[in-house]
């Protein structure tokens, strides 16, 4: 029996340390043949641009995100540009990714960083986690992927794949837990002179993350195609409890709130984009917002009770003007 249990500790990390050391290799060749070469990826963007992408992806797949990453860009390519911009160009160039009031944030933080920050993106978590809409995922990722720092991020697809090669058990969602961010933390390569590009935890976090959103899924993960497999715990033991979700179940979408703001959202920037002129200097030139008559609006949804929460909420959340006359528009 070791004394104090220390010995065992000490041969855990080892393990731990070269288990790691072998993943980052051959997650490393793979990332440099199979990664998905997105817009914002492999330095063709500026760290505004990566905070953009990332503003997008949250909750939305990438590949979705890639065309309206494009568009955006080519309208308003760094944070002054949106800062400039008015609420209805915003919620109208955002379309169907989810979630809206995701844009509003975005074109807060612009107006932060184009008027304290003398439009550059700040270099540091402290400073980046206090603008508006950015929290530890979004600030961390930042820092790695625009800046090069040394962080480990975490998402969803981290978090799965990380629990999954070292720990042989599936990752259940919800928040992250601090034994996950340990691990994150414990296996993220160290940063060396004499290392190659490979080595990188700024490939890492990128490849890690390409890894389970593409091959190590949720329910039917790739196991034959995947570059850890010879390293994975989970894998090894046999997929134990594989796909299994926290208990709290997944809502339905249909007959929700969020279809509800969505429907009224559609309506106004189909309103908002009939009042559009065209485009002048490569930026959106509108006329005043078409609004909705409130009687078209009550057309759209059943339940005028729900509906009319649902508007009462968007209107607090800046996603819509009420007029006198109860017709709606965008701000």
């Amino acid at each position: 029996m070791h004394n104090g249990g220390v010995p065992e500790e000490i041969e855990r990390e080892e393990r731990l340390r070269v288990s790691a050391a072998a993943a980052c290799r051959h997650l490393a060749a793979w990332w440099e043949l199979n990664a998905r070469d997105l817009p914002w990826r492999f330095g063709r963007t500026t760290p505004w641009g990566v905070m953009v992408s990332e503003v997008m992806s949250q909750q939305t797949q990438m590949s979705r995100v890639a065309p309206y990453w494009e568009s955006w860009m080519a309208v308003w390519p760094d944070a002054a540009a949106l800062a400039e911009a008015s609420t209805a160009e915003v919620i109208t160039a955002w379309g169907r990714l989810g979630y809206p009031r995701r844009a509003l944030r975005l074109q807060e933080c612009a107006r932060v960083v184009a008027e304290e920050y003398a439009n550059e993106l700040p270099h540091t978590y402290e400073e980046l986690v206090a603008l508006p809409g950015v929290g530890d995922y979004t600030a961390s990722a930042v820092l790695s992927f625009a800046f090069g720092e040394r962080v480990a991020v975490i998402d969803t697809n981290i978090r799965r794949v990380l629990s999954r090669v070292f720990l042989g058990v599936e990752s259940r969602g919800g928040a992250a837990s601090r034994a996950e961010r340990e691990l994150a933390e414990r296996v993220l390569p160290e940063e060396m002179p004499e290392r190659d590009a490979s080595g990188s935890s700024v490939i890492w976090n990128q490849a890690v993350m390409e890894l389970g959103a593409t091959v190590c899924t949720a329910k039917a993960p790739q196991c034959g195609d995947c570059p850890l497999r010879d390293e994975c715990a989970f894998l090894a033991a046999g997929l134990p409890g594989l796909g299994e979700r926290r208990t709290r179940p997944r809502q339905r979408f249909q007959g929700t709130d969020r279809q509800v703001r969505g429907v009224i959202l559609n309506a106004l920037r189909q309103a908002a984009a009939q009042a559009v002129h065209g485009v002048v200097g490569g930026r959106l030139e509108t006329g005043a917002p078409g609004a909705v008559p409130r009687s078209q609006i009550q057309q759209m949804w059943p339940d005028h009770e729900q509906q009319d929460d649902c508007i009462a909420s968007m209107d607090k959340d800046g996603l819509l003007d009420m007029l006198p006359d109860g017709s709606l528009r965008l701000p």
